[in-house]
């Protein structure tokens, strides 16, 4: 018995695998994307493809994911948050980060992912990068030329901003 890679705590015999070799099928939205991310590091690629939304798989690469599977050393995985995606809904989200080492450099791969549920069963549609977060400024911003903020009358440029 062995924890599952997905970070669900459970074990993977109760958690990921059965989904990964089509024994039940995910259910809920959540549950697929931990069962896709278990696939990358269990080198299960069929099921990549598998899971793909049918009108999702023109333009997938079964080598290249291969390759990127193989080639990476998966760390872990973070549900950052799910919107619908529930037993009883038709389309869901995922925002998650999976991190990885990919030729010695950690890396951190954060997806907002689309999935959708027809016939009884979820399918990854399609992934975007969370849009960041937009930084508001608590002060005026101080220009090269002004004085600075500081009080000793020199320019911000001459002085803090230096």
């Amino acid at each position: 018995m062995s924890n599952c890679p997905c970070g669900s705590s459970l074990d993977y015999s109760e958690c990921c695998e059965p989904v990964l070799t089509e024994k039940k099928p995910a259910p809920t939205a959540e549950a697929l994307m931990r069962a896709r991310y278990t696939a990358y590091q269990k080198d299960a690629i069929g099921f990549l493809g598998d899971s793909l939304h049918p009108g999702s798989r023109h333009d997938w690469d079964e080598a290249a994911t291969r390759r990127w599977a193989e080639q990476s050393e998966w760390l872990g995985l973070e549900i950052c948050a799910t919107e619908r995606g529930g037993e009883d809904d038709d389309t869901g989200t995922v925002e998650f980060i999976a991190t990885y080492k990919e030729d010695g450099v950690l890396r951190r791969h954060h997806e907002n992912s689309l999935f959708k549920k027809e016939n009884g069963r979820w399918y990854y549609v399609d992934g975007k990068m969370p849009a960041p977060e937009t930084v508001k400024r608590e002060t005026p911003k101080v220009g090269r030329n002004d004085p600075c903020p500081c009080g000793s009358g020199k320019k911000y440029k001459k002085c803090c901003g230096a």
